[in-house]
């Protein structure tokens, strides 16, 4: 069975615009405003989810969306560099970035490894058309999702060395989609989430 799953990455906030490992921090009004006005862009799909963070909820809230918060969506564990900006990290512990960046398997920082990262959403990611039998319509998954997820995906999705990771940027408020199913997926990157222009 065919499935598109609409991958959103969340608005700005200040942790973003601090160059910070985002923990868990909301939106600031900013990026609320962002998402508001981008709410009339936004697919329409069966199943809405969103990451559990604040900063997730809050994207799909200002979208106008009920989304319900799946745990697989969850942003990539940084465990104590949490909240705390790269530049601090990097003048701190010079050899743990060094090997978090170029050993995929490495979790320095005590949390989750970009390995790891990736297999747990290409987990979630084959399994949106499970369970679906024979005659099955084809289906659509709406995720507001943090950009690592988001990066994970596409990494997963088209069977890329896990250290393409690094290679590829997701900006606040783009679509990217996925359509297919476990172990044949395109991919459209990079759609602005922009309200429609009146003639």
């Amino acid at each position: 069975m065919t499935v598109r799953v609409m991958l959103v990455s969340p608005a700005m906030n200040a942790a973003l615009r601090q160059a910070r490992f985002d923990g868990d921090a909301p939106l600031d009004r900013a990026g609320e405003r962002s998402a508001r006005a981008a709410a009339t862009a936004v697919p329409k799909s069966g199943a809405v989810l969103s990451g559990p963070s604040e900063r997730c909820l809050g994207t799909a809230a200002a979208l106008g969306l009920t989304a319900r918060a799946e745990p697989a969506l969850t942003g990539w564990d940084l465990g104590r560099w949490s909240g705390r900006r790269l530049d601090e990290v990097g003048a701190a512990e010079p050899d743990s970035v060094t090997a978090w960046i170029g050993d995929p398997s490495a979790a320095p920082h005590g949390g989750e490894s970009l390995r790891a990262l990736v297999e747990r959403v290409g987990g979630w990611l084959d399994g949106t058309g499970a369970g679906d039998g024979p005659g099955a319509t084809d289906r659509s998954v709406l995720a507001v999702a943090e950009p690592a997820v988001v990066r994970a995906a596409v990494v997963h999705a088209l069977a890329l060395p896990v250290e393409a990771f690094w290679r590829l940027d997701v900006a606040p408020l783009v679509l990217t989609e996925l359509s297919g199913r476990s172990g044949r997926w395109n991919v459209r990157l990079g759609r602005p989430l922009t309200a429609p222009q009146e003639d």
